[in-house]
Formats: structure tokens, C-alpha cells, sequence
């Protein structure tokens, strides 16, 4: 008898990212160190302390060092759709390494379809508008990042610093915002269990209104990061 073939992918990437879905789901779920944020529409969880103070201070050091005005495929930064600063860590400096390969284990997932870790720095008035961190295929950006490793499957970002006001997490579509706070790990799926993109991921770095936040991002791939 011959093996069933697997059914052919909707939309790029669909059975990888249902299969990544699956696996760090049932890893979270299994983890008493994360909470889920109960909604109905999006895989939304975090964890608090997942960083100690010290390690946020130091990447605060750190971000300030790489950071340059953000950038979009479609958007450059005068357009001012994402007005913070950011930059990638050093993947091969020790204490990034440490903290990517946390994420990593926290996950369950494979250090090979991580992306490098940027970092983000937002001052007064600084904002990211609405978006998703999957990309849109259709878009002519998808030939470069299938290329890079295939659509982006669950995204971990770590807040580092107390903001004096300003700076929520707002996710647009589910209506509620997550204030910073730091040391905190926010992970979400940006796909449906299926794995198919999910439009209710669209969320925005609310503007700063008095001091400033810093948070870490990464973000994982269905293939190798290349």
C-alpha cells in the first residue's frame, strides 16, 4: 500500500505552519509558568519574569547600540507607519544567545527557524500603526522571504522597562491593550490552527507619551533562517 499523499498546501506554507501551531501549543499548555489570555480568536499567552531586571537593563544597553530608525518592506521610515528604532542583537555575543536560546526551549521550537533577535526602542510620540508580523504573499516582498525561511509562524516579544505612560500593546481586532510591563514575554501563534494566516493578529505599538519602551522581539520561520 502506498502512503496517502498529504493534502496540498491553500495558501504557502499552510501545513507547516498547523504543524508548528500544534507543537508549541501543546508545549505551552504543558508549561504552569505561562498563562493564556483567554479570547476566542487568537493564541495569545505570556509570562511573567521571564527576564530578570539585570538582563533587561543590559539589553536596554544593547538596543541603544544597534538602534536605527525602523524600516518596512513597503514603508520607509519617513512615511511614518513605524517610527521606533530598532536593530538586531548580536547572535553570536553570549548573553543574546542565552536569552534566544530561553525563548527557544520556552517554545519547544528548533533554534534553526528562529530569526536573530531585534530589538526596539520607542521615544515619545514614537509608534508601529496596525499590522501583522506574517507576510501578505501576495505582495512582491514574499519571493525574498520565502526564500529567507517561508512565512513567520509564532512571535515572542519581551518588554524590558517600566514606561511612564504610553506604549500598550493594542490589538486592534481583539479590542483590548497589554500595557508594558518589564521582564513580562508576550507569544502569540500568528497563524489559525489550520494554518492559515490570522487577520485577528493585527495589533500596534501604541504611541509613547512620557519616557520610553523597550522591548525584544523574535520571530520564527517554518524552514531554516537564512
Amino acid at each position: 500500500m502506498h502512503a496517502p499523499e498529504s493534502a496540498p498546501d491553500s495558501v504557502p506554507d499552510q501545513q507547516a505552519l498547523a504543524r508548528v501551531g500544534t507543537m508549541v501549543r501543546e508545549r505551552l499548555a504543558a508549561d504552569p509558568s505561562v498563562y493564556r489570555i483567554e479570547n476566542d480568536r487568537v493564541e495569545l499567552f505570556a509570562v511573567g519574569d521571564f527576564l530578570s531586571l539585570a538582563e533587561c537593563k543590559t539589553l536596554c544597553t544593547m538596543i541603544d547600540e544597534v538602534a536605527r530608525p525602523s524600516s518596512l518592506h513597503e514603508l520607509d521610515y519617513a512615511a511614518g507607519f513605524r517610527t521606533s528604532y530598532s536593530g538586531d542583537l548580536d547572535p553570536s555575543e553570549s548573553f543574546v544567545k542565552g536569552i534566544s536560546r530561553r525563548i527557544d526551549d520556552l517554545m519547544g521550537l528548533d533554534p534553526a527557524i528562529g530569526e536573530a533577535v531585534q530589538g526596539q526602542r520607542y521615544l515619545p510620540g514614537q509608534q508601529f500603526q496596525p499590522h501583522n508580523d506574517w507576510f501578505y504573499t501576495s505582495e512582491k516582498y514574499w519571493s525574498l522571504e520565502e526564500a529567507r525561511g517561508g512565512q513567520r509562524s509564532w512571535t515572542a516579544m519581551a518588554y524590558l522597562n517600566e514606561v511612564d505612560a504610553g506604549g500598550a500593546t493594542h490589538f486592534t481586532d481583539l479590542g483590548f491593550q497589554i500595557e508594558p510591563k518589564p521582564s513580562v514575554l508576550l507569544i502569540w501563534n500568528n497563524a489559525l490552527p489550520d494554518g492559515r494566516p490570522n487577520e485577528s493578529t493585527m495589533h500596534a505599538g501604541m504611541p509613547v507619551l512620557k519616557g520610553a519602551k523597550y522591548v525584544i522581539t523574535k520571530w520564527y520561520r517554518t524552514r531554516q533562517w537564512r
